[in-house]
């Protein structure tokens, strides 16, 4: 997972409440295990609608998007927090979020930003012409235009996407303590250890 500290640049004014999975990306490419393709199905439906943002050259590539109240709600899918991903979007500001959508999001690295909705309203004026600059670390959203928007994250989440650490990389960090407990193990209770394959 790629660390993430500070995300600035163009922001897709999207605003639509009780977004579900299905349409962040619909069923049909869930037969997929890959996380890399999935951003052209991202928002399929919405983007067969003349004039939608997320085809918009303006707003193309963007690292940031926001969206409306309940965001990601629906069914559990991670494809759709690997739509996003693969989409190059790598926060989600909105007034509030799906537990799991939320959930997914983190363990992909896409940082979930909850304002109140007047400051998401703000934020989507403004990501109509300029960027918008979050700052993980100082857990703020600002513009050039001095809004200043501060947000709350859990402490264990903001170390994970500071550090880029997933699972695994959580796990990694932690070799020289299994490394001495399957040492003690080994001493302890040799019968477990494996035979060396000659």
């Amino acid at each position: 997972m790629d660390k993430l500290t500070v995300v600035e640049g163009g922001a897709y004014p999207f605003g639509m409440k009780n977004v579900d999975t299905d349409i962040v990306i619909p069923a049909h490419w869930l037969k997929t295990i890959s996380r890399s393709g999935l951003g052209k199905g991202a928002f399929e439906v919405l983007r067969k609608e003349p004039g939608n943002v997320f085809d918009d050259p303006r707003y193309a590539g963007s690292p940031i998007l926001i969206a409306g109240d309940n965001f990601g709600c629906g069914s559990s899918r991670e494809h759709a927090a690997w739509a996003l991903a693969d989409l190059g979007i790598k926060v989600v500001i909105a007034p509030s979020f799906s537990d799991i959508f939320s959930g997914n999001a983190f363990k992909n690295g896409i940082l979930t930003v909850v304002l109140p909705q007047e400051a998401v309203d703000r934020l989507l004026e403004v990501a109509r012409t300029d960027p918008i600059h979050v700052d993980l670390e100082a857990q703020t959203v600002t513009t050039q235009f001095q809004d200043r928007f501060s947000f709350d994250i859990d402490p264990f989440r903001k170390h994970c996407l500071l550090g880029g650490l997933d699972e695994i990389g959580l796990t990694l960090g932690e070799v020289d303590v299994i490394d001495r407990y399957e040492a003690r193990q080994a001493q302890e209770q040799p019968w477990i250890v494996p035979a060396a394959v000659a």
